[in-house]
């Protein structure tokens, strides 16, 4: 009899995440099991009335992912990253945001920091969490944030070129900087298209990596 291997569930905020992740797993971890939970929703409520309060509808998903066979969950949202980190002990499984890994690489590439974003909610809690990654380093880190006028809107109309064209002129326009967090994993795009002499680091690769190998982990326990 063949044991199952270890299940994966991605909570998304947005259904173009999907195809990104998948191909990511095909690229990375041929074979490896992902599901998907998407929930716009989420985010268009934690953008209006703050992260904290999708706490509990999160949590029921989570409860739900669980239910359904994850061996842990990877939020992709960086909005309600924190919060659905912070379940954890109520989901009984590991539960990972997609940037802290990111969060990590940018503290180490350097003490100067520019969080960019295309949405104003996603600012607070990818700084919280760079300043959080510094201290667990033992490492200096001065932050600047750049929110990205119009980006967002692209991105909402489809037009995810056009987002990424954005992202990438307000990137090259900094100066000063060691390292740049693209605080959304709607952003990845960009960092190919940037020619700023610094890391710009997105969330995607190195978050699925994390969790892949903290499911194999939890096999292995």
């Amino acid at each position: 009899m063949v044991t199952p291997g270890p299940t994966l569930t991605l909570l998304h905020t947005s259904p173009v995440h999907v195809p990104v992740f998948d191909g990511l797993r095909d690229q990375d971890h041929p074979g490896f099991a992902l599901r998907h939970l998407v929930h716009p929703d989420l985010l268009a409520r934690a953008r209006a009335e703050g992260p904290d309060t999708v706490a509990g509808e999160v949590e029921a998903l989570l409860k739900r992912a669980v239910a359904d066979g994850a061996s842990a969950v990877l939020c992709t949202c960086s909005t309600i990253g924190a919060v659905a980190e912070s379940l954890a002990p109520a989901a009984g499984v590991p539960v990972l945001r997609v940037d802290r890994p990111m969060a990590a690489a940018a503290v180490a590439a350097g003490r100067s920091v520019a969080v960019v974003a295309t949405v104003e909610s996603t600012l607070e809690p990818t700084v919280a969490l760079v300043e959080e990654e510094a201290a667990r380093a033992g490492r200096p880190v001065d932050i600047t944030t750049v929110l990205v006028d119009g980006a967002w809107e692209r991105f909402e109309a489809g037009d995810q070129d056009g987002c990424a064209r954005l992202v990438a002129l307000a990137v090259d326009g900094l100066a000063g900087v060691d390292a740049v967090v693209l605080a959304q994993a709607s952003m990845a795009d960009a960092a190919d298209r940037t020619t700023l002499p610094v890391p710009v680091v997105s969330s995607p690769r190195p978050g699925l990596r994390a969790a892949v190998l903290r499911c194999g982990a939890e096999a292995k326990s």
